[in-house]
């Protein structure tokens, strides 16, 4: 798995008002659930689709679990948390900033990948 450019992807869902962002859910669905190693949870696509199907409201779900499985990560990896993100996403999605619930959850991607932390928290 390899980083991939937070500001080219938000500019990249803006410019094409939303339809990159459906491509990039996937893409994340698809990152979370390999460095989970769980295979039990959704691929990418099967996420967009319940999300388009459910008018959006499966993805608020999706964003609140993708949070959780965060967590999760990084307990495995003995990284303290001391909040619950999937609450923050699952917020952030509510009030259509699901944009800044994927960037946040791509930067946490991110420096799982390069394996830095930010004085223990993400």
């Amino acid at each position: 798995m390899e980083k991939k450019n937070l500001a080219l992807y938000i500019i990249l869902s803006i410019v094409t008002c939303g339809i990159f962002g459906l491509v990039w859910l996937a893409m994340l669905a698809n990152d979370l659930r390999t460095m989970s190693n769980d295979e039990s949870k959704m691929s990418g696509g099967m996420v967009v689709l319940l999300t388009i199907v459910t008018c959006g409201i499966y993805g608020w779900i999706w964003y609140y679990q993708a949070g959780e499985t965060l967590n999760n990560i990084k307990a495995s990896r003995g990284i303290t948390t001391d909040q619950s993100s999937g609450v923050i996403y699952l917020i952030l999605a509510i009030f259509g900033l699901s944009i800044v619930s994927s960037a946040l959850i791509q930067d946490t991607l991110n420096k799982l990948i390069d394996g830095t932390s930010n004085g223990g928290n993400y």
